[in-house]
């Protein structure tokens, strides 16, 4: 069985940062979706997070950490991907990728994501994430911003790609 990639949406953030990226309307054409992140924040919050469908629904997930020298494991919410802070080395960015199977089904979604944070100045940091959307809807719209909110904006050349996976 030949799986296919399409990319459906990219956004980079512009001069002067954005609160969030927002993919919105996503059509339930594919078998699953993946978006691919590349990300640094304004402020010092290490942690991005995944809204879908602008909602509630109840988010869960085990995090995986760790750093070359300790490993930890977190649970929490929906801080799936880790982030660069503007602490970290001057324009490094964390690369991201977040995998969603059955999207558009009609049961809870469950996602997997792995991170890796450089910081060229000290260490990096890999993250590996399980988790669970108790929403039983088709995620058709995804967002992603820092855990802090608004306060902390992802700086120009931050980038999101969603792409849609056809089994065929």
């Amino acid at each position: 069985m030949a799986t296919t990639y399409e990319a459906i949406a990219t956004v980079t953030v512009g001069s002067g940062g954005a609160a969030s990226i927002e993919f919105t309307s996503i059509p339930a054409t594919f078998t699953d979706i993946v978006v691919l992140t590349s990300t640094r924040c304004s402020g010092s919050d290490s942690d991005i997070r995944l809204t879908f469908n602008t909602s509630g629904g109840t988010y869960t997930l085990r995090k995986l950490l760790g750093n070359g020298s300790t490993a930890s494991s977190e649970t929490g919410s929906n801080a799936f991907l880790r982030n660069n802070p503007s602490g970290a080395t001057a324009s490094t960015f964390t690369n991201s990728m977040v995998y969603i199977p059955n999207y558009a089904g009609s049961n809870a979604k469950s996602l997997s994501a792995d991170s890796v944070a450089e910081n060229n100045g000290t260490t990096a940091v890999a993250q590996l994430s399980a988790g669970n959307w108790s929403g039983t809807s088709a995620i058709t719209s995804i967002k992603i911003d820092s855990t802090s909110g608004p306060s902390q904006t992802l700086v120009e050349h931050s980038t999101a790609t969603l792409y849609g996976i056809k089994n065929s």
